[in-house]
C-alpha cells in the first residue's frame, strides 16, 4: 500500500505568480499537484490549501491553526509537508517544534527561491526532498532545503538568494540527498519524550533586541510599560552586556525584578552564548537573565513565544529555559 502525504500549501515563492506589484502567492496546491507527482510516484498525494500568502504575512495566530490543521491531519496520513515562503519559514519550522512535539509522524516545511512555475527554479528539488523525508518515518518537525534535511528548531535562513538559503545551526544535518538516495542520520533525531498532544498557546507579548554601542537602557523600561512580558536580547560576543555609562544591566535587572524575562544570547550566528566567561556576562547572569545558549534567533524567540504562553510562574518558566524540548538547544554539563 502506499503511503499517503499530505501537502499543506500556505503560499510563498514556490507558488507565486507575476502579479501587478511583483512576485506574489498565487497558485492553488491543485495547480502543483501533477508537477509534485513526478517527484512522489511511488507516493499517494494529496493536498489541502491553508492559506495563500507571502511569508511576511504569516503571524503567530497563523502557527496555532497550522499546528491544529497539522495535529488533526496527522492521524489519517503517514507524513505532512508543508509548502511555506523562506522568509519567515525557520520562525514557523521553530514554533511547529514547540506546538507539535512528540507528534508521530514526520512534518517537513518547505519552500523555494524561484516559483514552481519557473523550468530553472529550485521548487521541485526542494519538494522532492520534502516529500520523501516526509514519507521516511522519522517522526518530528523538519525543514528540507537544498538537497539538505535539518531539525525544524534550528534551521535558519542564510543566503538571500542562493538555493543553498538555508543552513542547520549549531547541529548536524538530520539527511542529505546524494548520488546513493536520501541518507537520513537517524543517531541525530530527537526521541520522543512523551505523549503527543498539540500545545498551540503563546504570548506575542515579545520583543526582539539586538544591542549595539549606545544602546539606549530606557529601552526596557518602555517595552514593559507597553505590556511586554518578555525580552530576547542579542548581546555582544558570547552574550555580554554593558554596565558602565549606559547601564544596560541594571536595566535588566529593575525589568527582572519588576517580572519581565530576559533571555539573553548571542548576536553571532555560531556556537552560541556563555555568559559565565567574562564580567559582562556573569553580572547579566547575576541581573536574572536566562542563557540561549546556542539556539537560533528563530528558536529562541518562538520558544519565549510558546514559554509565555504555557505558563506566568517565572520559576516554571526558568525552568523550561534550562531543559531541551525539541532539540532547540544544547544544555552544556555543569
Amino acid at each position: 500500500m502506499k503511503k499517503r502525504i499530505l501537502i499543506i500549501n500556505t503560499g510563498g515563492t514556490l507558488s507565486s505568480v507575476n502579479g501587478e506589484n511583483g512576485l506574489m502567492p498565487g497558485m492553488k496546491s491543485r495547480d502543483m499537484l501533477d508537477e509534485l507527482r513526478m517527484v512522489s510516484r511511488n507516493l499517494e498525494l494529496e493536498t489541502e490549501d491553508f492559506c495563500s500568502v507571502d511569508s511576511a504575512n504569516i503571524f503567530p495566530e497563523d502557527w496555532a491553526r497550522l499546528a491544529e490543521l497539522i495535529a488533526k491531519r496527522s492521524r489519517d496520513y503517514q507524513g505532512i509537508a508543508v509548502i511555506h515562503g523562506t522568509d519567515t519559514l525557520a520562525y514557523t519550522a521553530s514554533m511547529l517544534s514547540f506546538m507539535l512535539q512528540n507528534i508521530s509522524i514526520p512534518v517537513v516545511v518547505t519552500g523555494s527561491q524561484l516559483s514552481i512555475a519557473d523550468p530553472v527554479a529550485d521548487a521541485m528539488e526542494n519538494c522532492r526532498c520534502g516529500i520523501h523525508m516526509a514519507a521516511g518515518g522519522c517522526p518530528g518537525v523538519f525543514v528540507a532545503f537544498n538537497r539538505k534535511v535539518m531539525l525544524g528548531c534550528r534551521a535558519s535562513k542564510v543566503r538571500t538568494m542562493s538555493f543553498d538559503a538555508f543552513e542547520s545551526i549549531n547541529y548536524p544535518y538530520i539527511g542529505e540527498i546524494s548520488s546513493l538516495g536520501l541518507h537520513i542520520c537517524r543517531e541525530n533525531l530527537v526521541e520522543k519524550r512523551g505523549i503527543f498532544r498539540p500545545q498551540t498557546s503563546y504570548s506575542d507579548k515579545v520583543f526582539l533586541l539586538k544591542l549595539y554601542p549606545g544602546t539606549d537602557p530606557s529601552i526596557l523600561d518602555y517595552l514593559q510599560e507597553k505590556g511586554c512580558r518578555g525580552v530576547y536580547v542579542e548581546g555582544f560576543g558570547l552574550g555580554g552586556m554593558p554596565f558602565l555609562k549606559n547601564d544596560f544591566i541594571g536595566a535588566v535587572k529593575k525589568a527582572v525584578e519588576n517580572g519581565m524575562v530576559i533571555l539573553a544570547g548571542s548576536q553571532c550566528r555560531y556556537e552560541g552564548s556563555n555568559l559565565s566567561v567574562y564580567e559582562t556576562g556573569r553580572r547579566a547572569l547575576e541581573s536574572g537573565v536566562l542563557q540561549a545558549y546556542d539556539m537560533t534567533a528563530e528558536a529562541a524567540m518562538a520558544k519565549l513565544m510558546w514559554v509565555l504562553g504555557q505558563t506566568d510562574s517565572l520559576r516554571e518558566i526558568r525552568e523550561y529555559f534550562s531543559v531541551d524540548i525539541a532539540g532547540e538547544v544544547t544544555i552544556p554539563k555543569e
